[in-house]
């Protein structure tokens, strides 16, 4: 398998470039699934998950042969576009967007795969952000949510203590610039994963990407006071390090953590692995909020769909309750620090000793909200936001311009769909 890393999923995980297959012998079905790579490396590729799940299965089932492919998440969105696009779409794909193919009727509906234990079984959020119009084609596969990360060691020469406001967070970051601090608050709002923490900011000030009744609101009273904030008591008194918001990328910004020039960052649970193998201490805690702890958080996944065309509906729904049994939810959680998608595995999650590292974005995520990727034009607006947010909080820039203008073309691009 070939080894370069590649781009971040919804997840914001990393993985290695590959389009490894996973064979067995000979069936009178043959399953084709896609699936994306979590791994940050061939040895952890999701190729061996993958391997060892069929191998299980096969064993059970001879009639029938699952052939898998994982490809890195640069790559696996647009391989399945190319295969739907040549009218031989895979039997199933386990990738970051489900709405399209929804909408154009290409998908089986969760009801018409799984069985009622399996379906019941899925965390009710996440269940609710895979259907379209209150039919659910998405299948979550993995999830994550937010916390904010802080550097003890910094916090301890500046004498702070864990922000739990708005307030808390900027007199700390005030502390840790008088210490010298590269970057007391880290802001990544640059093109690579702004749609995010623009999220999380828009949770913590009340509002967020749609209003109570499912429609855009990106220029809500809320936000446009939390860009503001954002701008005046954070850029404004440069308490965001020496690079732009704007110009600022998740990746550089967990490496700069990695480094120990960072004091606070909104971060996923890979940011563990990171800040641990370069010996950064660090603590975690809720997402700040305006008043004190956010009463929101964002919740992130990743997606399993099943393509209409090929039929073999029946096996494709024993194979996918196999996949979404709690030992292998919890095998595929485990192995790339993510939440599982169920109910069951997350209790067991809850309980177990081993998973305590996880807790924190574990108990995150039944108060967590998540992008809304029922909508078909979601696509086109997160694209927006990540290319036009940071002129928020740029100096010179208006919050209430830049929200307007992205309220404007996120309707425009609703009433085209």
């Amino acid at each position: 398998m070939a080894g370069t890393i590649a781009v971040v999923s919804a997840l914001g995980m990393t993985a290695v470039l590959g389009g490894c297959g996973v064979t067995g012998g000979s069936a009178d079905v043959t399953l084709k699934l896609v699936a994306a790579d979590y791994g940050d490396s061939a040895a952890n590729s999701s190729k061996k998950y993958w391997d060892k799940l069929v191998e299980e299965y096969e064993a059970d089932h001879p009639d029938v042969k699952v052939d898998v492919s994982v490809y890195s998440w640069n790559d696996v969105d647009r391989k399945v576009r190319e295969m739907v696009a040549a009218g031989d779409p895979p039997d199933m794909a386990q990738i970051g967007a489900y709405a399209d193919y929804a909408a154009q009727d290409q998908l089986y509906k969760a009801d018409d795969l799984l069985s009622i234990r399996t379906q019941a079984d899925f965390v009710g959020q996440l269940a609710s952000a895979g259907q379209v119009k209150g039919v659910q084609y998405g299948l979550p596969f993995a999830a994550s949510t937010r916390v904010l990360f802080y550097n003890k060691s910094l916090f301890a020469k500046a004498g702070v203590s864990a922000p739990e406001s708005w307030d808390d967070l900027a007199a700390d970051a005030e502390a840790l610039k008088a210490k010298g601090v590269k970057y007391p608050y880290a802001l990544p709002l640059g093109p690579e994963e702004a749609q995010a923490e623009t999220m999380q900011w828009m949770l913590s000030g009340g509002g967020g990407y749609t209003d109570g009744v499912d429609s855009y609101g990106l220029d809500s009273p809320e936000n446009i006071d939390t860009f503001s904030w954002l701008k005046e008591d954070l850029v404004g008194k440069d308490l965001t390090g020496p690079v732009a918001p704007g110009e600022l990328n998740r990746a550089a910004a967990f490496a700069a953590f990695a480094k120990g020039q960072v004091g606070m960052l909104n971060g996923h649970p890979s940011l563990m692995k990171i800040a641990a193998k370069n010996g950064v201490k660090y603590g975690m805690v809720p997402t700040p909020g305006k008043d004190g702890p956010s009463r929101s958080t964002l919740g992130v996944t990743d997606w399993m769909t099943a393509f209409r065309k090929n039929g073999h509906r029946d096996q494709v729904g024993e194979f996918l309750d196999f996949v979404y049994s709690e030992k292998n939810v919890l095998a595929f959680s485990r192995e790339y620090d993510l939440l599982p998608v169920t109910s069951s595995a997350s209790g067991t999650m809850a309980a177990s000793d081993e998973d305590r590292h996880l807790r924190p974005f574990l108990e995150e995520l039944l108060a967590s909200e998540l992008y809304p990727v029922g909508k078909t034009s979601w696509a086109d607006v997160s694209s927006q936001v990540k290319q036009q947010i940071g002129k928020a909080v740029a100096p010179g820039g208006s919050p209430s311009g830049v929200l307007g203008h992205l309220q404007a073309a996120a309707v425009r691009a609703e009433s085209a769909e």
